[in-house]
Protein backbone atom coordinates (compact mmCIF):
# COMPACT_ATOMS: atom_id res chain seq x y z
CA UNK A 1 0.00 0.00 0.00
CA UNK A 2 1.17 3.54 -0.57
CA UNK A 3 0.63 4.76 2.98
CA UNK A 4 3.16 2.39 4.47
CA UNK A 5 4.87 1.75 7.75
CA UNK A 6 8.43 0.51 7.96
CA UNK A 7 9.12 -1.16 11.26
CA UNK A 8 10.83 -4.11 12.82
CA UNK A 9 8.28 -6.68 13.81
CA UNK A 10 10.12 -7.63 16.97
CA UNK A 11 8.37 -8.35 20.25
CA UNK A 12 5.84 -5.77 21.29
CA UNK A 13 5.23 -6.94 24.85
CA UNK A 14 6.98 -5.65 27.95
CA UNK A 15 9.12 -8.03 29.98
CA UNK A 16 7.68 -8.86 33.42
CA UNK A 17 9.49 -7.05 36.17
CA UNK A 18 11.49 -4.84 33.80
CA UNK A 19 12.31 -1.33 34.93
CA UNK A 20 14.27 1.72 33.83
CA UNK A 21 15.11 2.50 30.16
CA UNK A 22 14.49 -1.09 29.02
CA UNK A 23 10.98 -1.03 30.44
CA UNK A 24 10.26 2.26 28.69
CA UNK A 25 11.55 0.80 25.41
CA UNK A 26 9.36 -2.29 25.79
CA UNK A 27 6.36 -0.14 26.63
CA UNK A 28 6.97 1.98 23.53
CA UNK A 29 7.19 -1.17 21.42
CA UNK A 30 3.93 -2.42 22.88
CA UNK A 31 2.24 0.84 21.89
CA UNK A 32 3.72 0.97 18.37
CA UNK A 33 1.17 1.30 15.59
CA UNK A 34 1.25 0.35 11.93
CA UNK A 35 -0.68 1.62 8.93
CA UNK A 36 -3.01 -1.02 7.49
CA UNK A 37 -5.40 -1.21 4.59
CA UNK A 38 -8.79 -2.83 5.09
CA UNK A 39 -11.93 -3.61 3.11
CA UNK A 40 -15.48 -3.02 4.28
CA UNK A 41 -16.90 -5.67 1.96
CA UNK A 42 -16.42 -7.58 -1.31
CA UNK A 43 -16.25 -5.19 -4.25
CA UNK A 44 -15.72 -2.21 -1.97
CA UNK A 45 -13.03 0.46 -1.98
CA UNK A 46 -10.40 0.03 0.74
CA UNK A 47 -9.62 2.40 3.60
CA UNK A 48 -6.59 2.99 5.82
CA UNK A 49 -6.14 3.24 9.57
CA UNK A 50 -3.49 2.89 12.28
CA UNK A 51 -3.56 -0.28 14.40
CA UNK A 52 -1.41 -1.77 17.18
CA UNK A 53 1.46 -4.00 16.07
CA UNK A 54 0.67 -6.34 18.97
CA UNK A 55 -2.56 -7.97 20.10
CA UNK A 56 -4.43 -5.80 22.65
CA UNK A 57 -4.03 -6.81 26.28
CA UNK A 58 -7.71 -7.68 26.70
CA UNK A 59 -7.21 -10.45 24.11
CA UNK A 60 -3.61 -11.41 24.88
CA UNK A 61 -4.31 -12.19 28.53
CA UNK A 62 -6.58 -15.07 27.44
CA UNK A 63 -3.56 -16.97 26.08
CA UNK A 64 -2.60 -20.24 27.76
CA UNK A 65 0.25 -22.73 27.23
CA UNK A 66 0.14 -25.61 24.75
CA UNK A 67 0.42 -29.21 25.87
CA UNK A 68 3.68 -31.04 25.15
CA UNK A 69 2.05 -32.85 22.22
CA UNK A 70 0.64 -29.62 20.79
CA UNK A 71 3.95 -27.82 21.23
CA UNK A 72 5.73 -30.58 19.32
CA UNK A 73 3.45 -30.03 16.30
CA UNK A 74 3.60 -26.24 16.53
CA UNK A 75 5.75 -24.68 13.82
CA UNK A 76 5.81 -27.67 11.47
CA UNK A 77 6.48 -26.67 7.85
CA UNK A 78 4.71 -28.23 4.88
CA UNK A 79 4.98 -27.87 1.11
CA UNK A 80 1.95 -26.98 -1.02
CA UNK A 81 3.86 -26.23 -4.22
CA UNK A 82 7.59 -26.75 -4.71
CA UNK A 83 8.89 -25.71 -8.12
CA UNK A 84 12.57 -25.26 -7.32
CA UNK A 85 15.12 -23.91 -4.90
CA UNK A 86 14.20 -20.97 -2.69
CA UNK A 87 16.99 -18.95 -4.31
CA UNK A 88 15.26 -19.23 -7.71
CA UNK A 89 11.58 -19.03 -6.74
CA UNK A 90 9.20 -16.59 -5.09
CA UNK A 91 8.28 -18.18 -1.77
CA UNK A 92 4.76 -17.68 -0.43
CA UNK A 93 4.12 -18.66 3.19
CA UNK A 94 0.65 -19.36 4.59
CA UNK A 95 0.30 -19.34 8.38
CA UNK A 96 -2.95 -20.41 9.99
CA UNK A 97 -4.51 -18.93 13.11
CA UNK A 98 -7.40 -20.25 15.16
CA UNK A 99 -6.70 -23.85 14.17
CA UNK A 100 -6.25 -26.33 17.03
CA UNK A 101 -3.83 -29.25 16.89
CA UNK A 102 -6.62 -31.42 15.49
CA UNK A 103 -7.46 -28.89 12.77
CA UNK A 104 -4.09 -28.50 11.07
CA UNK A 105 -5.18 -30.63 8.10
CA UNK A 106 -8.12 -28.25 7.72
CA UNK A 107 -5.62 -25.39 7.61
CA UNK A 108 -3.56 -27.17 4.94
CA UNK A 109 -6.69 -27.66 2.83
CA UNK A 110 -7.65 -23.99 3.31
CA UNK A 111 -4.16 -22.88 2.28
CA UNK A 112 -4.29 -25.00 -0.87
CA UNK A 113 -7.72 -23.61 -1.70
CA UNK A 114 -6.67 -19.99 -1.16
CA UNK A 115 -3.56 -20.43 -3.29
CA UNK A 116 -5.65 -21.96 -6.07
CA UNK A 117 -7.92 -18.91 -5.95
CA UNK A 118 -5.04 -16.43 -5.84
CA UNK A 119 -3.09 -18.15 -8.60
CA UNK A 120 -6.13 -18.16 -10.89
CA UNK A 121 -5.81 -14.36 -11.18
CA UNK A 122 -3.61 -13.00 -13.96
CA UNK A 123 -0.68 -12.64 -14.10
CA UNK A 124 -0.34 -15.27 -11.34
CA UNK A 125 -2.09 -17.81 -13.57
CA UNK A 126 0.59 -17.53 -16.26
CA UNK A 127 3.50 -17.62 -13.81
CA UNK A 128 2.67 -20.39 -11.36
CA UNK A 129 6.02 -22.04 -12.20
CA UNK A 130 7.83 -19.19 -10.44
CA UNK A 131 6.34 -19.92 -7.01
CA UNK A 132 6.99 -22.16 -4.06
CA UNK A 133 4.19 -22.26 -1.50
CA UNK A 134 4.71 -23.31 2.11
CA UNK A 135 2.51 -23.78 5.16
CA UNK A 136 3.61 -23.19 8.73
CA UNK A 137 1.44 -24.76 11.43
CA UNK A 138 0.56 -22.41 14.28
CA UNK A 139 -1.29 -24.47 16.88
CA UNK A 140 -4.01 -22.58 18.76
CA UNK A 141 -5.63 -23.56 22.03
CA UNK A 142 -9.05 -22.64 20.70
CA UNK A 143 -10.72 -22.82 17.31
CA UNK A 144 -11.89 -19.63 15.64
CA UNK A 145 -11.05 -15.96 15.83
CA UNK A 146 -11.70 -13.24 18.40
CA UNK A 147 -14.54 -10.97 17.33
CA UNK A 148 -16.39 -13.70 15.44
CA UNK A 149 -19.34 -13.83 15.43
CA UNK A 150 -19.62 -10.86 17.79
CA UNK A 151 -17.29 -8.23 19.19
CA UNK A 152 -17.25 -9.69 22.70
CA UNK A 153 -15.97 -13.13 21.62
CA UNK A 154 -12.37 -13.78 22.75
CA UNK A 155 -10.39 -16.77 21.49
CA UNK A 156 -6.97 -18.04 22.57
CA UNK A 157 -5.10 -18.29 19.26
CA UNK A 158 -1.45 -18.55 18.26
CA UNK A 159 -1.26 -15.25 16.35
CA UNK A 160 -3.92 -13.31 18.23
CA UNK A 161 -6.12 -12.68 15.17
CA UNK A 162 -9.13 -10.49 15.89
CA UNK A 163 -11.97 -8.78 14.06
CA UNK A 164 -13.19 -5.39 15.24
CA UNK A 165 -9.62 -4.14 15.16
CA UNK A 166 -9.64 -0.36 15.70
CA UNK A 167 -13.39 -0.81 16.31
CA UNK A 168 -13.88 -1.76 12.63
CA UNK A 169 -15.78 -5.03 12.28
CA UNK A 170 -14.17 -6.28 9.05
CA UNK A 171 -10.62 -5.28 9.96
CA UNK A 172 -8.77 -8.51 10.82
CA UNK A 173 -5.54 -7.78 12.71
CA UNK A 174 -2.74 -9.98 14.05
CA UNK A 175 0.27 -9.78 16.31
CA UNK A 176 2.96 -8.99 13.72
CA UNK A 177 5.84 -10.17 15.92
CA UNK A 178 4.22 -13.58 16.32
CA UNK A 179 3.64 -13.77 12.57
CA UNK A 180 7.32 -13.11 11.96
CA UNK A 181 8.37 -15.80 14.43
CA UNK A 182 6.38 -18.40 12.48
CA UNK A 183 7.32 -17.07 9.03
CA UNK A 184 10.98 -17.47 10.00
CA UNK A 185 10.45 -21.24 10.22
CA UNK A 186 9.75 -21.52 6.47
CA UNK A 187 12.67 -22.15 4.09
CA UNK A 188 12.16 -18.62 2.74
CA UNK A 189 9.42 -16.02 3.07
CA UNK A 190 8.97 -13.46 0.29
CA UNK A 191 5.22 -13.09 0.79
CA UNK A 192 3.22 -13.93 3.93
CA UNK A 193 -0.51 -14.64 4.14
CA UNK A 194 -2.23 -15.29 7.47
CA UNK A 195 -5.40 -17.37 7.19
CA UNK A 196 -7.65 -16.90 10.20
CA UNK A 197 -10.10 -19.74 10.80
CA UNK A 198 -13.39 -18.00 10.07
CA UNK A 199 -16.23 -17.74 7.56
CA UNK A 200 -16.65 -14.03 8.30
CA UNK A 201 -15.55 -11.57 5.63
CA UNK A 202 -12.48 -9.59 6.61
CA UNK A 203 -8.77 -9.03 6.25
CA UNK A 204 -6.01 -6.45 6.27
CA UNK A 205 -2.82 -5.49 4.52
CA UNK A 206 0.25 -4.50 6.49
CA UNK A 207 3.21 -2.91 4.75
CA UNK A 208 6.32 -3.35 6.85
CA UNK A 209 9.90 -4.47 6.49
CA UNK A 210 10.51 -7.78 8.22
CA UNK A 211 13.87 -9.06 9.37
CA UNK A 212 12.90 -12.35 7.73
CA UNK A 213 12.75 -10.65 4.32
CA UNK A 214 9.09 -10.20 3.40
CA UNK A 215 7.61 -6.77 2.67
CA UNK A 216 4.16 -7.06 4.16
CA UNK A 217 1.52 -9.29 5.67
CA UNK A 218 -1.91 -10.01 4.22
CA UNK A 219 -4.60 -11.37 6.53
CA UNK A 220 -7.76 -13.06 5.30
CA UNK A 221 -10.55 -15.19 6.68
CA UNK A 222 -10.05 -18.79 5.62
CA UNK A 223 -13.55 -19.74 4.56
CA UNK A 224 -15.01 -16.66 2.91
CA UNK A 225 -15.18 -16.99 -0.87
CA UNK A 226 -13.94 -13.45 -1.56
CA UNK A 227 -11.12 -13.16 0.97
CA UNK A 228 -8.47 -14.19 -1.58
CA UNK A 229 -9.03 -10.87 -3.36
CA UNK A 230 -7.69 -9.05 -0.31
CA UNK A 231 -4.42 -10.95 -0.55
CA UNK A 232 -4.16 -10.39 -4.31
CA UNK A 233 -4.71 -6.65 -3.92
CA UNK A 234 -2.08 -6.48 -1.19
CA UNK A 235 0.48 -8.19 -3.41
CA UNK A 236 -0.07 -5.37 -5.86
CA UNK A 237 1.67 -3.25 -3.24
CA UNK A 238 4.28 -5.67 -1.90
CA UNK A 239 5.28 -7.30 -5.21
CA UNK A 240 4.17 -4.86 -7.90
CA UNK A 241 5.02 -1.71 -5.92
CA UNK A 242 1.71 -0.32 -7.19
CA UNK A 243 -0.18 2.58 -5.66
CA UNK A 244 -3.80 2.38 -4.60
CA UNK A 245 -6.01 3.80 -7.33
CA UNK A 246 -9.01 4.73 -5.21
CA UNK A 247 -9.54 8.21 -3.78
CA UNK A 248 -11.36 10.12 -1.08
CA UNK A 249 -13.26 13.34 -1.91
CA UNK A 250 -11.96 15.02 1.24
CA UNK A 251 -8.34 14.71 0.05
CA UNK A 252 -8.83 17.43 -2.57
CA UNK A 253 -6.09 18.15 -5.12
CA UNK A 254 -2.63 16.59 -5.09
CA UNK A 255 0.14 19.20 -5.35
CA UNK A 256 3.23 17.16 -4.49
CA UNK A 257 6.04 15.76 -6.61
CA UNK A 258 5.58 13.11 -9.31
CA UNK A 259 4.72 9.84 -7.49
CA UNK A 260 7.27 7.03 -7.48
CA UNK A 261 4.71 4.30 -8.19
CA UNK A 262 4.43 3.17 -11.80
CA UNK A 263 0.61 3.46 -11.89
CA UNK A 264 0.21 7.04 -10.63
CA UNK A 265 1.16 10.27 -12.38
CA UNK A 266 0.52 13.99 -12.53
CA UNK A 267 0.77 13.84 -16.32
CA UNK A 268 -2.01 13.56 -18.89
CA UNK A 269 -2.09 10.79 -21.49
CA UNK A 270 -0.71 13.20 -24.09
CA UNK A 271 2.08 14.29 -21.74
CA UNK A 272 2.95 10.69 -20.88
CA UNK A 273 3.29 9.91 -24.58
CA UNK A 274 5.22 13.07 -25.45
CA UNK A 275 7.64 12.60 -22.55
CA UNK A 276 7.73 8.79 -22.85
CA UNK A 277 6.95 8.34 -19.18
CA UNK A 278 5.53 5.47 -17.11
CA UNK A 279 2.78 3.55 -18.93
CA UNK A 280 2.93 5.49 -22.22
CA UNK A 281 3.65 2.27 -24.16
CA UNK A 282 0.20 0.93 -23.19
CA UNK A 283 -1.92 4.01 -23.95
CA UNK A 284 -4.84 3.27 -26.25
CA UNK A 285 -4.71 -0.50 -25.77
CA UNK A 286 -7.65 -2.50 -24.45
CA UNK A 287 -7.03 -3.50 -20.84
CA UNK A 288 -8.28 -6.74 -19.19
CA UNK A 289 -9.97 -4.75 -16.42
CA UNK A 290 -12.18 -3.02 -18.99
CA UNK A 291 -11.86 -0.03 -21.30
CA UNK A 292 -8.64 1.35 -22.72
CA UNK A 293 -5.45 2.50 -21.08
CA UNK A 294 -5.24 6.26 -20.73
CA UNK A 295 -4.98 8.74 -17.86
CA UNK A 296 -8.05 8.66 -15.61
CA UNK A 297 -8.42 11.33 -12.98
CA UNK A 298 -8.15 10.26 -9.36
CA UNK A 299 -5.82 7.89 -7.55
CA UNK A 300 -3.40 7.47 -4.68
CA UNK A 301 -6.24 8.78 -2.43
CA UNK A 302 -6.59 12.12 -4.28
CA UNK A 303 -9.60 12.84 -6.53
CA UNK A 304 -7.72 15.62 -8.34
CA UNK A 305 -4.15 16.12 -9.49
CA UNK A 306 -3.32 12.41 -9.90
CA UNK A 307 -4.13 10.12 -12.82
CA UNK A 308 -4.32 6.32 -12.99
CA UNK A 309 -3.94 4.04 -16.06
CA UNK A 310 -7.50 2.65 -16.23
CA UNK A 311 -10.88 3.37 -14.75
CA UNK A 312 -11.32 0.44 -12.37
CA UNK A 313 -8.56 -2.13 -11.81
CA UNK A 314 -8.08 -4.34 -8.75
CA UNK A 315 -5.93 -1.58 -7.27
CA UNK A 316 -9.15 0.43 -7.01
CA UNK A 317 -11.85 -2.20 -6.48
CA UNK A 318 -11.65 -5.81 -5.29
CA UNK A 319 -12.81 -8.46 -7.73
CA UNK A 320 -11.36 -6.66 -10.74
CA UNK A 321 -8.36 -7.58 -12.91
CA UNK A 322 -4.95 -5.94 -12.91
CA UNK A 323 -4.64 -3.39 -15.71
CA UNK A 324 -2.06 -3.87 -18.47
CA UNK A 325 0.46 -1.59 -16.71
CA UNK A 326 -0.41 -3.34 -13.44
CA UNK A 327 0.27 -6.78 -14.93
CA UNK A 328 3.61 -5.55 -16.22
CA UNK A 329 4.53 -4.32 -12.73
CA UNK A 330 3.44 -7.59 -11.13
CA UNK A 331 5.48 -9.73 -13.54
CA UNK A 332 8.52 -7.58 -12.86
CA UNK A 333 7.83 -8.05 -9.14
CA UNK A 334 7.73 -11.82 -9.56
CA UNK A 335 11.14 -11.74 -11.22
CA UNK A 336 12.66 -9.59 -8.49
CA UNK A 337 12.32 -12.67 -6.28
CA UNK A 338 12.35 -15.50 -8.82
CA UNK A 339 14.56 -16.41 -11.75
CA UNK A 340 13.76 -17.14 -15.38
CA UNK A 341 16.12 -20.12 -15.09
CA UNK A 342 16.50 -22.50 -12.18
CA UNK A 343 18.45 -25.70 -11.79
CA UNK A 344 19.08 -28.29 -9.12
CA UNK A 345 22.37 -29.17 -10.85
CA UNK A 346 25.00 -27.36 -8.82
CA UNK A 347 27.29 -24.91 -10.61
CA UNK A 348 29.84 -24.71 -7.79
CA UNK A 349 31.51 -28.00 -8.74
CA UNK A 350 32.53 -29.37 -12.13
CA UNK A 351 30.30 -31.91 -13.89
CA UNK A 352 31.32 -34.86 -16.05
CA UNK A 353 30.61 -35.09 -19.80
CA UNK A 354 28.14 -37.89 -19.15
CA UNK A 355 26.38 -36.18 -16.24
CA UNK A 356 22.85 -34.88 -16.66
CA UNK A 357 22.15 -31.15 -16.39
CA UNK A 358 18.53 -30.26 -15.72
CA UNK A 359 16.96 -26.81 -15.76
CA UNK A 360 13.49 -25.33 -15.34
CA UNK A 361 12.09 -22.31 -17.16
CA UNK A 362 8.67 -20.64 -17.09
CA UNK A 363 6.13 -21.64 -19.71
CA UNK A 364 6.75 -19.76 -22.94
CA UNK A 365 10.34 -18.83 -22.11
CA UNK A 366 13.10 -19.41 -24.64
CA UNK A 367 15.99 -21.66 -23.62
CA UNK A 368 19.36 -21.57 -25.37
CA UNK A 369 22.44 -23.74 -24.76
CA UNK A 370 26.08 -22.82 -25.38
CA UNK A 371 29.38 -24.69 -25.27
CA UNK A 372 32.38 -22.44 -24.72
CA UNK A 373 30.30 -19.50 -25.93
CA UNK A 374 29.05 -21.14 -29.15
CA UNK A 375 25.30 -21.72 -29.44
CA UNK A 376 24.15 -25.33 -29.81
CA UNK A 377 20.96 -24.77 -31.79
CA UNK A 378 19.94 -28.44 -31.83
CA UNK A 379 19.59 -28.38 -28.03
CA UNK A 380 17.56 -25.20 -27.72
CA UNK A 381 14.41 -25.70 -25.70
CA UNK A 382 15.62 -28.89 -24.00
CA UNK A 383 15.43 -28.84 -20.20
CA UNK A 384 17.58 -31.95 -19.71
CA UNK A 385 20.92 -32.48 -21.46
CA UNK A 386 24.38 -33.98 -20.98
CA UNK A 387 27.55 -32.09 -21.93
CA UNK A 388 28.45 -34.94 -24.26
CA UNK A 389 25.27 -34.61 -26.31
CA UNK A 390 25.88 -30.86 -26.51
CA UNK A 391 29.17 -31.65 -28.21
CA UNK A 392 31.65 -31.11 -25.38
CA UNK A 393 34.77 -33.01 -26.55
CA UNK A 394 36.38 -35.67 -24.39
CA UNK A 395 39.82 -34.11 -24.72
CA UNK A 396 40.63 -33.83 -21.02
CA UNK A 397 40.37 -30.04 -21.08
CA UNK A 398 37.93 -27.99 -19.04
CA UNK A 399 34.95 -26.63 -21.00
CA UNK A 400 31.96 -24.47 -20.17
CA UNK A 401 28.29 -25.22 -20.73
CA UNK A 402 25.85 -22.33 -20.41
CA UNK A 403 22.06 -22.26 -20.38
CA UNK A 404 20.26 -18.97 -20.93
CA UNK A 405 16.51 -18.42 -20.51
CA UNK A 406 14.45 -15.39 -21.50
CA UNK A 407 10.77 -14.81 -20.87
CA UNK A 408 9.51 -13.53 -24.22
CA UNK A 409 6.12 -12.34 -22.95
CA UNK A 410 4.62 -9.27 -24.60
CA UNK A 411 3.08 -8.32 -21.25
CA UNK A 412 6.29 -6.49 -20.29
CA UNK A 413 7.27 -3.65 -22.61
CA UNK A 414 9.59 -1.52 -20.49
CA UNK A 415 13.22 -2.38 -21.48
CA UNK A 416 14.42 -1.71 -17.93
CA UNK A 417 11.95 -4.27 -16.58
CA UNK A 418 12.65 -6.75 -19.36
CA UNK A 419 16.19 -7.11 -18.03
CA UNK A 420 14.68 -8.94 -15.06
CA UNK A 421 13.20 -11.55 -17.40
CA UNK A 422 16.50 -13.22 -18.40
CA UNK A 423 18.96 -15.38 -16.49
CA UNK A 424 21.71 -17.89 -17.15
CA UNK A 425 23.73 -20.65 -15.49
CA UNK A 426 27.22 -21.90 -16.40
CA UNK A 427 28.79 -25.24 -15.51
CA UNK A 428 32.42 -26.29 -15.81
CA UNK A 429 32.79 -29.67 -17.52
CA UNK A 430 35.71 -32.05 -17.07
CA UNK A 431 36.47 -35.60 -18.16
Amino acid sequence: MTASATASTGSATASPGASGPAAHADAASAQRTLDVEYFTGPGGHPRHTEVPAATPERLARAAGPLSAKEAAADGEVGSVVENGTTADKLDVVFIGDGYTSGQQEDFHADARSKWEQMSAVQPYASYQDLFNVWTVDAVSNQSGVSGDPSKDVVKDTALGSYFWCDDIERLLCVDTAKVESYAAKAPQADLVVVLSNSTKYGGAGYTLTSQVGYDGIATASSDHADSDQIAVHETGHSLGKLADEYFYPEYGTYTGAEPEESNATKLSAAELTAQQQKWYRWIGQTSPDGGTVGAYEGGRYYPKGINRPTDNSIMRTLGREFSLPGREAMIAGFYRHASALSSRTATATAVKRSAGIEVDVPKGASLTWYVDGAEVTTANGKTSVTPAELGVPGDGATHKVTAKATDTTDAVKDPALRKLLSDSRTWKVTG
